[in-house]
């Protein structure tokens, strides 16, 4: 035992005084040759610039990183605190792969980092990459989307979805710096720039200092593909495409939330697509709707760029294979969901009646950047299977599972007829929700949890889609599967689907703690679930497992095992030849 305590206050020790200096990119980090990136040395204390001493590879680091980097005095924190000096050097490159260590030393303070430079193969091996990303999109969610929409008959899937048919698979772990439990906006990034970073974070390493938006950057794959290549680009998001997912294909802040900067950032790559929701950040502040404290008007902006603004269902179909630029807009937030936008005519669905799907936007992207010789790269994400699974509404994330799918589908459809198509399919984190079996309203008693079946007593869900559009008839069927979360806050659970619209686990009292939402303690057989998240969540959050990546086409043989999420961006890097000499 006491071996084992003084083996733990090393341990401690040694891990304090790793936290004394800061070097940016962190240890291990993998970086693309000839990718511009910023280097940042934050030290503990203020130190004058003449104690300080960089080496990279035993030389100076002036020498190896071909520049001279900022010194700041002293970096202030929140409320004015003094955090120590640090040195800045901004946008260098380097071009010649390898690796590379780091070593600092000011005073009694040390660091010593390694890097991995690395470069790719030489010719491209797919013209296109469409990479599809359900936003929280876990097991339980394909396995229930795979019944829901198919049917099941003696154990085994009356069909299959067409995600499944993907014939490479990996694992991905999705922890952040900071973290084991991660977002969607450093998981995203993870994709998009082969770094990790903290919660919250986009195409930065999140620095010590509160502002969100001079934190070092690092480049995206969209601005990679950009700067090598004559490639387009397309964005398409359920969510406003200025959400966490969207906005890191070619952002770069600390905060996710700097939503107004974000749409900037997105004018400054010009995607050839890009279609979502989000116009409230596009509007200057004096007019209705608008988010943003500014008066900048960006639909303007983006016009002037050339891109055409299409604001519903049918001025999209309309202008899918026309020249130039696209810039969809179709809701002033997150478009609605399709179980509430096709089926029950609920949410926002009368102030915005006539949105487009995943479907109808990956197919318009689709023809637009197929029009490109040199090929392009195409992000597509559901958006919704995360927004309808912090609620625990377990339908409405289903049916947008199922959308998601379809939308695969079009991309593989798309592949057949370009099979220098590389397709990548996965999830940015997980939701800890499994199927515990079905529900069965024809059990007899009221009391819900009594008819909860479970081993034998499931059977399968009497689910039918009679017009073959892929969709359940009706999702109150009276034998249902039954999902549940392992985590929440307090709630109701009433074993039902929610038909009324989203369901609102838990609200604000005067105390400004989340507690279960009186609206469905009425409906019959409504059973309290006390929550196991401190008071201060109103929904679920994500789970630490890992996430299931699948691919097929030119590339995907790069997808196996265990991959962090930061080794993706390698792959697609690889897959597009962006670190080929020619292009350093």
């Amino acid at each position: 035992m006491r071996t084992l305590l003084a083996a733990f206050a090393a341990t401690t020790m040694l891990a304090g005084a790793a936290q004394a200096t800061t070097v940016y990119p962190l240890d291990r980090a993998t970086i693309l040759v000839g990718s511009p990136f910023d280097f940042k040395v934050e030290l503990n204390k203020q130190v004058k610039p003449e104690d300080v001493k960089i080496t990279v590879n035993g030389q100076d680091y002036k020498t190896v990183l071909g520049g001279e980097a900022q010194f700041i005095e002293l970096e202030k924190g929140k409320d004015d605190k003094a955090l120590g000096s640090a040195l800045l050097l901004r946008g260098l490159k380097i071009s010649t792969p390898g690796d590379y260590k780091v070593e600092v030393a000011a005073g009694d303070e040390t660091k010593s980092v390694t890097w991995n430079v690395y470069e790719t193969a030489a010719q491209p091996k797919a013209k296109n990459i469409i990479f599809l990303l359900g936003d929280g999109l876990s097991v339980a969610h394909r396995t229930a989307a795979r019944i829901m929409s198919k049917g099941m008959t003696e154990g085994k899937a009356n069909g299959r979805l067409n995600m499944d048919d993907l014939d490479r698979m990996a694992f991905i772990g999705t922890s952040a710096t900071n973290a084991v439990a991660t977002d969607s906006a450093n998981t995203m990034s993870a994709y998009m720039t082969g770094h990790k970073t903290a919660v919250n974070a986009i195409g930065v390493y999140a620095d010590r200092t509160p502002a969100s938006l001079d934190d070092p950057r690092v480049e995206t794959f969209a601005e990679a593909v950009r700067r090598t290549t004559k490639k387009s680009i397309g964005i398409v998001a359920t969510a406003e495409v200025e959400d966490a997912t969207p906005a890191a294909v070619v952002s770069h802040t600390r905060n996710r939330n700097d939503k107004a900067d974000i749409v900037g950032m997105l004018l400054e790559v010009k995607p050839e697509v890009l279609l979502g929701g989000g116009s409230a950040y596009f509007l200057g502040k004096e007019v209705a709707g608008s988010k943003r404290k500014d008066n900048q008007d960006y639909i303007k902006q983006f016009q002037d760029a050339g891109y055409k603004l299409v604001t519903d269902k049918n001025e999209l179909a309309a202008n899918a294979s026309a020249d130039g630029n696209l810039l969809g807009l179709f809701h002033t937030g997150n478009m609605d969901v399709t179980l509430d936008r096709e089926f029950l005519k609920k949410g926002t669905v009368d102030k915005f009646p006539n949105q487009p799907g995943l479907v109808d936007m990956t197919k318009a992207a689709l023809d637009r950047l197929s029009k490109n010789p040199d090929g392009f790269f195409l992000m597509v994400e559901g958006s919704s299977i995360d927004k309808m699974s912090h609620p625990l509404d377990w339908d409405r994330a289903v049916v947008e599972t199922i959308e998601f799918d379809k939308a695969i589908g079009v991309a593989r459809e798309f592949q057949k007829a370009h099979p220098d198509t590389l397709i990548v399919v996965t999830g940015d984190h997980t939701h800890g929700v499994s199927i515990i079996g079905t529900v069965d309203d024809e059990k007899p008693g009221t009391e819900m949890r009594e008819k909860v079946g479970t081993y034998a007593e499931a059977g399968f869900p009497n689910y039918k889609d009679e017009n073959g559009d892929g969709y359940p008839d009706k999702i109150d069927v009276s034998r249902r599967l039954f999902l549940s979360a392992n985590n929440g806050p307090d709630h109701y659970e009433t074993f039902r689907p929610k038909l009324d619209g989203p369901f609102v686990p838990a609200v604000q009292n005067e105390k400004k703690e989340y507690v279960a939402n009186e609206q469905y303690k009425d409906v019959p057989g409504a059973v309290f679930v006390q929550g196991n998240l401190p008071k201060s969540s109103e929904s679920g959050v994500h789970a630490v497992d890992d996430v299931v990546m699948q691919s097929a086409g030119p590339g995907a043989e790069g997808f196996h095992g265990y991959l962090e999420q930061s080794d993706v961006y390698r792959v697609l890097a690889d897959t597009f030849a962006l670190g080929a000499k020619q292009t350093n």
